[in-house]
């Protein structure tokens, strides 16, 4: 069962992809683009690990940020076509939240104080995204659309805790899976599907600056998910809010644009 279930997962990216590149590189219908622009980004990410069986949880805290490039390639009536990549910088995890079974704080006997828990896991990330537009093209607002794959690469791990997770007071919590302590990420390769909504403001002197809310859902586990693993799903979910600065470093001659 698991193992069709992730078959199911590569088809579903791997369609997401198909879907992405053929939207921006369709038949020239519309008029043609040649916009090539870079830039930086950098925000906020709010994550957590979906577990089963669960571990109750707030959102983690990290950051993101990275480098950024689009390319416009045609606009067909009012929807500008391009494609968007980003080579990211990301801090995923998750935070838990330790409650007895009356919904307060478990305090820990040794210290006497209300247990806490969080793993911070770093990756770099790569999303390719089919970016659609609508709006002012060169000088103003549009409001845009943005949905692809991405893949992302561990680079480390960090645990922030005020206790021995070698030996967690688990007496009294409503929820008692504590096997996450001890377990280090054993997946290096993440990989899932992302999609945003923002709005763009550009100047033909100044560049364009656009705001994002974005959503990413982890086709990959962190753990082993086989039948003798502990974990059957430990995949990432995260929400972002970026903002994003472009450049032109090339854009269509002789183009009506507006």
């Amino acid at each position: 069962m698991r193992m069709d279930k992730r078959f199911l997962k590569l088809r579903m990216i791997w369609l997401m992809a198909v879907i992405a590149f053929a939207t921006t590189a369709s038949a020239q219908i519309g008029k043609h683009r040649d916009d090539f622009a870079v830039g930086v980004n950098g925000g906020v990410m709010l994550s957590t690990v979906g577990f089963k069986p669960s571990v109750t949880q707030d959102q983690h805290v990290g950051i993101t940020g990275g480098v950024s490039v689009r390319y416009v390639c045609e606009k067909y009536y009012t929807m500008i076509c391009s494609v968007l990549a980003e080579f990211n910088y990301a801090q995923m995890g998750w935070k838990e939240r330790i409650l007895n079974t009356q919904d307060a704080p478990v305090i820990n006997p040794l210290t006497g104080i209300a247990e806490e828990y969080s793993r911070s896991i770093n990756y770099v990330q790569l999303p390719v995204f089919a970016h659609l537009a609508w709006g002012r093209e060169v000088s103003g607002m549009n409001f845009f659309f943005q949905a692809g794959p991405q893949l992302g690469w561990y680079l480390g791990e960090s645990t922030s805790t005020n206790f021995d997770v070698n030996q967690p007071y688990v007496e009294g919590r409503s929820n008692n899976i504590v096997r996450q302590y001890s377990m280090k990420v054993e997946n290096s390769f993440d990989y899932g599907i992302a999609a945003g909504l923002g709005v763009e403001w550009s100047n033909p002197k100044m560049g364009h600056f656009l705001i994002e809310g974005r959503y990413y859902y982890g086709l990959g586990n962190i753990y082993g998910a086989s039948k003798r693993d502990y974990f059957g799903i430990s995949n990432h979910n995260g929400i972002s809010i970026k903002l994003t600065y472009l450049f032109d470093l090339k854009t269509t001659k002789d183009a009506d644009r507006r």
